[in-house]
């Protein structure tokens, strides 16, 4: 069973070398190899998280070279869940994205740019969650850095380009400090290995230790866009195309919370610095829903509701009993979900009406009853209502904060409530906007353009041409007119017929949310399990290094 745990990584990688070879060549035998090595890794995921559960961590060293030399990869309770989450998640985003290219008719770049750059992606997260070394952590955070700037800058266009380099910019920013992090751990202890790190940083001096903690939750606050480390999500994830953007959102900030939840229990228990944690925890979770009630534009209204919600996991994480990481890890799972399958219904609605600017929509209750329910599951799942996914784990995170007692984990109580009730308001407001009010006068969105592949104005693009394409203002255009610069660059029209991938994939998504709900019981039970492995230690240790 070994032997399986390095599959979920080498899968995608030897699939995206084959997707190279073959080119721009054999398209349906291209998608239909990549959703067939996306199911097999989802498989995979299921039978090593079954596995974890039933008999303990699995652990493998690659070259059979043992720690501190070998690259080590660990399957536990925990990397198992977020792998099978993961899994399930890009399969679905990956239809969804197959359906917008052949809805364009494009034939060209999905096969030659996206789809090798996604699986790279994949194996960049599944690397991530299996990796029982710092520097393996590091190849993971990179190999997503240089997938995710290909699908964040996908079409060219100006504002994607610079949002992109943001996003670069901040992550090589993390990425350097990880590498002192790690050199610094080296010089103290001898090995980055996690299972031999947990025992030899016992023995490092109290300060050099806070150090390093602090260090490397810096690193992991930045991929989580923890506040005041979450400036650059906002302007960064709403540009991209829809599937690329909801896998991001979904995806990319829960890496850093799984780093964070991994080192600080198995490297760091009884971390010293809870305090600061709860403190940008209950930050985030406040200044991200404030942001996110002063928006007028779906996808950033999303945006600032991730960062607030990735607070309820940092919570989880700071108070770091059994309780409070067991709702962590169940709100994790819930929110890649949720959040995917909301900007996917984000997607639906641009392409539909060609815009997300809530002022600009209406009646979408009346004219698309389908995606008003898509939209109105997840959103009532991610405010919290009962008895959603979203509620079991909020609900655990306010139970452990209560049992605490402590008058940062009251605090933080507190702050989870109004958090809750706020993104109820949001929703609502979405809602009302887009779904159940009249349609404002003029907004008739079949037709309209999305965006422009020209430069915007003012950045050297030529006004004729764009005038002929679409100006990327959002005024309507006759009804079929293709415009430009869409999923990846190429022409798109809106329809009112949304294609049928698109939408399967949602409403798979969606429903996936809900089985949260119905698996609510052995779920929990799962993740209390989880827990329990992670503040032991020693399964993962002995899986580690034998003893």
């Amino acid at each position: 069973m070994n032997a399986l745990v390095p599959l979920p990584v080498l899968l995608p990688l030897c699939v995206t070398g084959l997707k190279l070879a073959i080119g721009p060549r054999l398209q349906r035998f291209q998608r239909f190899i990549t959703l067939a090595v996306l199911g097999a890794v989802l498989v995979l995921s299921v039978i090593l998280m079954v596995a974890a559960d039933r008999h303990g961590p699995l652990s493998v060293h690659l070259g059979d070279f043992a720690p501190p030399v070998g690259i080590t990869l660990v399957a536990d309770r925990l990397a198992g869940l977020m792998l099978t989450v993961s899994s399930a998640v890009t399969l679905l985003v990956n239809l969804y994205s197959l359906g917008q290219g052949m809805a364009d008719r494009d034939d060209q770049t999905p096969v030659g740019v996206f789809h090798p750059a996604y699986l790279i992606l994949v194996a960049g997260v599944s690397c991530t969650f299996l990796s029982g070394d710092l520097v393996n952590l590091y190849v993971g955070f990179e190999i997503m850095l240089v997938a995710s700037f290909v699908l964040l800058t996908i079409g060219g266009t100006a504002t994607r380009i610079r949002a992109g380099s943001t996003y670069v910019i901040i992550s090589l920013f993390s990425s350097v400090l990880f590498l002192v992090a790690i050199a610094m751990t080296y010089s103290v202890a001898g090995t980055v290995n996690f299972a031999q790190l947990a025992g030899r940083l016992q023995e490092v001096p109290v300060g050099v230790r806070t150090l390093l903690e602090a260090m490397l939750l810096t690193v992991f606050a930045i991929k989580a866009a923890v506040f005041p480390l979450a400036a650059w999500l906002p302007d960064s994830y709403p540009t991209a195309p829809a599937p690329v953007t909801a896998v991001f959102a979904g995806l990319l900030t829960k890496v850093g919370v799984y780093s964070m939840l991994r080192t600080q229990t198995l490297l760091f228990p009884g971390h010293r610095l809870g305090d600061l944690l709860m403190l940008a925890a209950l930050a985030s979770m406040v200044i991200g829903i404030l942001g996110a009630v002063a928006q007028t534009d779906l996808k950033r209204v999303l945006s600032f509701t991730l960062i607030s919600h990735i607070g309820y996991m940092v919570f989880g994480i700071a108070l770091a009993g059994r309780g409070s990481i067991a709702g962590a890890i169940v709100y994790v799972a819930h929110h890649i979900t949720v959040q995917t399958t909301l900007f996917l219904v984000a997607g639906l609605i641009e392409r539909r009406d060609g815009t997300t600017e809530l002022t600009r929509l209406g009646g979408l209750a009346k004219t698309a009853p389908l995606l008003a329910v898509l939209f109105f599951v997840p959103a009532m799942n991610l405010a919290g209502i009962p008895p959603f996914s979203g509620f079991i784990g909020k609900l655990g995170l306010m139970r452990a904060g209560v049992d605490n007692g402590g008058g940062w984990a009251w605090a933080l109580v507190a702050g989870s409530a109004a958090t809750s009730l706020l993104t109820l308001y949001v929703m609502a407001k979405v809602w009302n906007l887009a779904f159940w009010r009249d349609a404002p006068p003029g907004s008739e969105g079949e037709g309209r353009v999305l965006e422009s592949a020209e430069d915007e104005p003012g950045d050297g693009g030529d006004s004729g041409d764009s005038a002929a394409t679409g100006s990327g203002s959002g005024l309507p255009e006759p009804a079929g007119a293709v415009v430009s610069a869409g999923f990846l660059g190429q022409s798109i029209t809106t329809t009112k017929r949304l294609p049928w991938p698109m939408v399967v994939a949602t409403g798979a998504a969606v429903a996936l949310g809900l089985l949260y709900t119905v698996l609510g019981g052995p779920l929990t039970t799962f993740t209390e399990a989880a827990a329990t492995e992670l503040l032991a230690r020693t399964p993962y240790i002995e899986a580690v290094l034998g003893r």
